[in-house]
């Protein structure tokens, strides 16, 4: 037992001595990194970090593996430090590689990575430590909101490291936040985000959730339904009849109202008059016996809840008892009226056509005057040619327009 504890003094004592010597050997020469190759590692607090130092082309030099305060974790597959935590996962000519499990916030650093050469070689590989945020946290100024107010959210992801990033998203559309990043104990980050917008009726039931982006987890959230009231939309639908209204007719009508809350009174007045006095008004429905003219006007719905008050209007308008019976005789004798005026439009067309072709074709006609009778002597002789001559006359012509 005494001699293995000896043993063991003996090799710390060696490491002690050898590391005093690399440390001034690396004080008079520049540190090169030629051979060894290390990388930066990224681990989440509580997991396992893998450390690997790898060389090339070695020529049997040892390597060692150096905690941030440069006290040796492995030299070559010998562990001095005491901390079980760190384990061989394996040792080569090529390569150092240890294991670092339930990895702390204390244990981010600088690893040096050394090569026993002339000079020595250092590589260093950064050990950076990610704690995830805790559960966000969205809190709301109001419960229950009205359409049109304005209202405010914040969101929290506390405790983090780095700091976390916050995006709001409202149903499908993402909103712009303000957030505000503080530090608290041991590098660690607060991020508050805060959300102000206007809601409308079409917001009710809508999820606003803020979405927590840090690189030691995925999918944070958290959520927030909207609840939002609103006044009533109110319709009226004709119930009967599906037409014209006449005198002697019934008119049924129905007023539809929703809201939130849901609107407890519906209520039927008729605009600058009273409503018929034997009209039958039950909840939501109107209805009207006997109609006549004296009927006529504008009746309005009128519903409200704890938002505000809407209506709808139907004017009413009595028509002959008779009113609509020769609709189908219009339409024939609007038929026939289409047609005579084409017919007529067509003759119009005719007759300008057939002026315009008189107009370029001149006509002629005959007169029976005696040949001779331009040449006679005298008027006797005139009349004696013309009496004998109607035989051999030669066509006259004369031209008209």
């Amino acid at each position: 037992m005494a001699n293995a504890r000896i043993g063991s003094l003996a090799t710390i004592l060696f490491l002690f001595l050898f590391e005093a010597a690399l440390q001034k050997g690396a004080g008079q020469y520049a540190v090169v990194s030629q051979n060894l190759v290390t990388d930066n590692v990224s681990v989440v607090e509580g997991e396992m970090a893998i450390i690997s130092c790898r060389v090339k082309n070695n020529d049997d030099s040892v390597i060692q593996l150096l905690n941030p305060n440069r006290q040796t974790i492995y030299f070559r597959d010998v562990r001095p430090l005491k901390d079980a935590r760190f384990q061989l996962v394996n040792f080569s000519e090529n390569e150092l590689r240890v294991s670092l499990s339930n990895v702390s916030l204390w244990d981010e650093g600088r690893y040096v990575c050394q090569l026993y050469t002339d000079p020595p070689q250092e590589a260093y590989a950064d050990l950076t430590v990610l704690v995830p945020p805790s559960n966000p946290i969205i809190e709301s100024r109001d419960d229950v909101l009205s359409e049109g107010n304005e209202t405010e959210m914040t969101c929290s992801a506390m405790s983090s490291k780095p700091a976390a990033s916050i995006r709001w998203m409202k149903g499908n559309k993402e909103l712009p936040g303000k957030p505000k990043v503080e530090v608290t104990y041991e590098r660690m980050y607060t991020v508050t985000s805060r959300l102000t917008f206007t809601v409308s009726k079409e917001d009710d039931g809508v999820p606003v959730v803020c979405i927590v982006d840090h690189p030691a987890v995925k999918d944070f959230q958290a959520q927030k339904h909207l609840e939002v009231q609103y006044k009533p939309e109110v319709k009226i639908v004709v119930e009967f009849p599906q037409g014209l209204t006449r005198e002697g007719e019934n008119l049924e009508l129905t007023c539809q109202a929703k809201g939130k809350p849901q609107p407890q009174l519906v209520k039927w007045v008729k605009v600058d008059d009273e409503v018929p006095s034997h009209a039958v008004i039950t909840g939501g429905d109107l209805y009207i016996e006997n109609l006549n003219k004296s009927y006529n006007g504008t009746y309005r719905c009128m519903a409200a809840n704890a938002v505000g008050e809407s209506y709808d209007d139907y004017i009413l308008y009595v028509y002959d008892s008779r009113a609509g019976e020769g609709a189908p005789r219009t339409v024939d004798h609007a038929v026939i009226g289409g047609v005579v005026a084409v017919v007529v439009f067509a003759m119009l067309c005719l007759l300008i056509v057939l002026g315009r072709y008189f107009a370029r074709h001149k006509g002629t006609y005959f007169t029976h005057e005696a040949k001779g009778a331009d040449d006679a002597a005298d008027a006797d002789t005139a009349i004696i040619n013309a009496e004998g001559g109607h035989s051999n006359s030669d066509e006259k012509k004369e031209y008209y327009i």
